[in-house]
């Protein structure tokens, strides 16, 4: 690329020394974003952004909280493949029987702690992104699902390896039903990271990126749902990567093997085996982001009326 000064290779004849003596001294030069750039960085670094990704945060570890054991219902019954009770209820109550009546909120630490990290990266991503692109306008449905699918796949990229690990550790101590779970012992976050990156490779962190990627509609459809409703009717302001089941006997994590697991679930439970934990699924989507949401709108409504700013973002 050709420099405004000159130099070599500019196409100038003379030599840098020749050219350097013939022209007057400069002070050296002060390099300033234009317009577009400042304000590109100004949505970015915003309070207002701030505001929001910690207020998500905020709501979706409360919302987690409360409705944790739905979660832990949903993991057992799609990872233990050999437990008999199949509704969430009663496997709750196995789980309470079993291992104590704290076990329904194994693991609660680490997967808290990702879910607070992959929130702040989603709300402060999605509202940075509509700042610069809707910029104090009235969004849209169509703008508000691509803003969340790209705020999804940031988050994916970023926080799987929480994931990944949160998940280890969830499962840690659980009593299975099911042989082919290879047990582990980790004594904390810290020492699952190393443990994972030691065993089977840095790698290993981003097993389930890729199906992680194909759900990123779902939260994206929800932020736009959430978001048109927000528009049309409120007018306010409101992952365990451990079974043996391939013939090398490998940790399963690729697209391939994770083909593989799907084939090896229809195999041997029907079609009705890729819908193990629905119920409990369904029941913790709903509630947790319920909740997650009144407590995103109440905190941030409450943080800009305290800091006496307007909430300047038009939806």
């Amino acid at each position: 690329m050709e420099r405004e000064d000159g130099a070599p290779g500019a196409g100038f004849p003379c030599s840098p020394a020749a050219a350097a003596a013939s022209r007057p001294a400069r002070s050296p030069a002060k390099f300033t974003a234009g317009p577009a750039g400042a304000a590109a960085m100004a949505a970015v670094s915003s309070y207002e952004s701030l505001v929001h990704a910690v207020a998500g945060a905020v709501g979706s570890v409360t919302a987690m909280t409360v409705f944790f054991p739905l979660d832990t219902a949903r993991l057992r019954l799609q990872v233990d493949e050999k437990r008999k009770s199949k509704t969430t209820h009663t496997v709750l109550l196995e789980i309470i029987k079993e291992e104590g009546l704290l076990a329904p909120y194994r693991g609660w630490f680490p997967v808290i702690s990702s879910l607070c990290c992959s929130n702040f990266v989603y709300f402060y991503t999605f509202n940075s992104l509509r700042a610069l692109w809707v910029k104090g306008q009235h969004s849209t449905t169509g703008k508000d699902l691509v803003l969340g699918f790209v705020a999804g796949v940031v988050n994916v990229l970023l926080t799987t390896p929480l994931w990944v690990v949160n998940t280890r550790l969830k499962l840690q101590g659980a009593k299975f039903r099911n042989e082919d779970i290879v047990p582990t012992n980790y004594k904390g976050i810290v020492d699952a990271f190393h443990q994972i990156i030691r065993d089977e490779g840095v790698l290993a962190l981003w097993n389930g990126t890729f199906p992680s990627l194909l759900l990123v509609f779902n939260p994206a459809i929800q932020f736009m749902f959430y978001e048109g409703f927000k528009r049309r009717l409120l007018k306010t302001r409101l992952q365990f990567g451990r079974h043996r089941l391939n013939p090398e006997n490998r940790t399963l994590g690729s697209l391939k093997n994770v083909l593989y697991l799907l084939r090896q679930r229809v195999r041997r439970f029907g079609l009705v085996g890729l819908y193990k934990g629905l119920e409990a699924k369904l029941l913790q989507t709903v509630l947790t982001a319920a909740l997650m949401f009144l407590v995103y709108e109440k905190l941030t409504a409450a943080t800009f009326t305290v800091m006496g700013l307007k909430h300047s973002q038009k939806h």
